[in-house]
């Protein structure tokens, strides 16, 4: 198993890392400490593994990761966005906590079928 590391891994990961951010809020307020505790250790793994994958990069793949990092605002923004109309229209009034989880859960998962679904070179 040699798979090389590319700039979409390291957004993905970065992209991982900003979910599991937005859903602290959530645990913290709803009192949940063995999950923020469970959350915080994976935090940490995650950001030592996408570390390790920033190092391993070369510099063209480097060179990709601003677009590609505007991308993932971009979807994180839209699934915000899209989570607030829906929780408008279907559901009763959640928290802000849960908001922000739900949104960045739908921008992380747009912006992965956005990296998988590109045209044919």
């Amino acid at each position: 198993m040699s798979a090389t590391p590319t700039a979409e891994r390291l957004s993905l990961l970065v992209g991982l890392l900003v979910l599991m951010l937005a859903t602290v809020p959530r645990y913290l307020a709803g009192g949940h400490e063995n999950r923020l505790s469970l959350i915080t250790i994976a935090l940490l793994v995650i950001a030592a593994v996408a570390v390790m994958n920033w190092r391993m990069l070369d510099a063209d793949e480097r060179g990709r990761l601003p677009r590609l990092g505007k991308r993932l605002c971009v979807s994180l923004v839209v699934g915000l966005g899209g989570m607030g109309l829906w929780h408008a229209l279907f559901t009763a009034w959640i928290s802000w906590q849960l908001l922000i989880a739900h949104g960045a859960t739908l921008g992380l998962l747009l912006y992965a079928v956005w990296l998988w679904w590109r045209p044919a070179e």
